[in-house]
């Protein structure tokens, strides 16, 4: 007799269904599990066997045979020790084989019968809802799990004793109820910056479009302090997105007791990270930074000291939202449609170009400083700042800066203005900085006065058709801070602005 049990294996983010076939007969006296297992899999006959002993019930005296199908995928962690483990008990009639048709099942076992939480319920369960079944997981795991949707049926033993008292209807599982982190009102306030406008205005434009940003200046001049306050000014969570940063999150093992919060991610890797730990990779290819930064910032600090491999890595997701992990028996990919918030000085020293202060290498420091990084890369971000030293006067002058909650609200403003036009235009859920060419050319169309200024500018800056574009989506966020349908040359000018200091970082470059 075989009895079948469905779960899943991660494929990125997608769950892709595996046939857990088990079979009892004559034979030798064991477990084998074949399937492609990794080691993971294959300790999970240790654990079954000692789960089953702990609820009360004994391997039979038989061969046990487990295959996981299809048998070329291979198969990654710990969470087919439940789906075995109900296979088994179905094949020895302790729970009913037909009863399990209807779910799909992972979860981790200890040696005590109870059930460990595991990553990916989330997409877990909606992968369920794909398949149109219920989701078996473990109890820690059923509030993340249960975002998936109402109508699907979910159930999260705390243990095999409770998962076979419910199949014999002595004991009743209630659904489990989705649960969200509660609004942090703790997030460091715009209010604290001393002085700055420039650099203040840059983030406000960047938060409203979802441009890149590049912050250049001495040591101490607030950059650090001024991207850790961009995500106070960010509009929060759409539903879909909600949904799609979540996933991520739980197959990366992110989502502390299954509770899902509407805040943006901010992720601010160190300058030492490898490749696999920004775009993603490993033995398992888990997520990056990049995609745990998915409808959110990823803020790089000492821009240049990152390895350039490291940082050209990036270019793709900048492009395309997406991170592609290709190996020799896989293809993954995970998403990331980020907004890059990188600072960094302006030379070796930190202090070029700052009065009183003379580099000990000259211009060549800064030269060799800024060319780490690649002209494609520059090319890709929106707006480049100068952060000049804070002055005395700045520290001590009386009263505090506009905070950040009425900052927000322009940018609300701004994003729901963009919002209207693109579902209008049937590229629902994209921002400025991430509508398509022709889009932009539409949307952002400047006058005549305007027109000639962008046709003066590219002449003379030498602009490559991307930098053209992206000028064009930064003048559309402009005029949507001003509320104004029709990008004019004010706007064009400060857009340009913002990218003169990175034409002449690409030609350091």
């Amino acid at each position: 007799m075989v009895s079948r049990v469905t779960t899943i294996a991660f494929e990125g983010i997608a769950a892709v269904p595996v046939d857990v076939q088990v079979m009892v007969a004559p034979g030798k006296v064991g477990m084998q599990i074949v399937g492609l297992p990794d080691k993971a899999v294959a300790e999970s006959r240790e654990r079954v066997q000692a789960a089953l002993h702990a609820s009360g019930l004994s391997m039979p005296p038989k061969k046990v045979t487990v295959n996981l199908a299809p048998a070329d995928l291979p198969k990654e962690g710990s969470h087919y020790d439940l789906p075995i483990a109900l296979g088994l008990m179905a094949a020895l009639g302790a729970v009913p084989g037909d009863a399990l048709a209807d779910y799909v099942v992972l979860g981790e076992l200890n040696l005590d019968g109870t059930i460990a939480s595991v990553t990916g319920a989330l997409p877990a369960a909606i992968g369920a809802n794909g398949l149109g079944k219920g989701l078996i997981c473990p109890h820690d795991s059923g509030p993340e799990a249960a975002w998936a949707g109402a109508e699907i049926d979910i159930l999260a033993p705390r243990s095999l004793i409770a998962m076979a008292n419910h199949f014999r209807g002595t004991q009743v599982l209630s659904r489990p109820e989705a649960t969200r982190h509660a609004p942090s009102r703790e997030l460091p306030d715009l209010a604290d910056i001393k002085g700055q406008e420039g650099a203040r205005r840059a983030l406000e434009v960047a938060a409203a479009g979802g441009h890149n940003l590049l912050m250049v200046g001495p040591p101490g001049s607030g950059k650090s302090m001024l991207a850790q306050r961009l995500p106070s000014i960010l509009p929060p969570l759409s539903a879909r997105e909600l949904l799609e940063v979540s996933m991520v999150q739980s197959v990366a093992g992110e989502l502390a007791g299954g509770k899902l919060t509407d805040r943006r991610p901010f992720r601010a890797p160190h300058h030492s990270a490898s490749m696999a730990a920004m775009v993603g990779g490993g033995l398992r290819v888990r997520p990056g930074e990049a995609s745990l930064a998915h409808h959110g910032v990823l803020f790089l600090d000492e821009f240049p000291e990152f390895t350039p491999q490291v940082l050209d890595s990036l270019r793709q997701p900048l492009e395309a939202g997406e991170c592609v992990i290709a190996r020799a028996n896989a293809r993954v990919s995970y998403p990331a449609r980020i907004q890059l918030v990188a600072a960094m000085n302006p030379c070796r020293c930190g202090m070029a170009g700052e009065p009183g202060h003379r580099c000990a290498r000259g211009p060549r420091c800064q030269a060799e400083y800024q060319g780490r990084i690649s002209g494609p890369l520059l090319d890709r971000i929106d707006l480049r700042i100068e952060v000049p030293a804070v002055s005395a006067q700045d520290l001590i002058r009386p009263g505090r800066a506009e905070a950040s909650a009425a900052v927000a609200e322009r940018v609300a403003r701004a994003r729901m203005l963009q919002r209207d036009r693109y579902e209008a235009l049937g590229a629902a859920g994209v921002t400025n900085a991430h509508c398509s060419t022709a889009l932009v050319e539409q949307v952002a169309a400047p006058d005549a006065a305007g027109l000639a200024l962008l046709r003066d500018a590219s002449d003379k800056l030498g602009f490559s058709a991307r930098a053209y574009h992206r000028v064009l989506k930064v003048a559309r966020t402009l005029a949507d801070l001003d509320g104004i349908e029709r990008v004019g040359r004010i706007h064009l000018a400060e857009a340009i602005s913002y990218r003169m200091g990175s034409e002449r970082m690409a030609q350091a470059a």
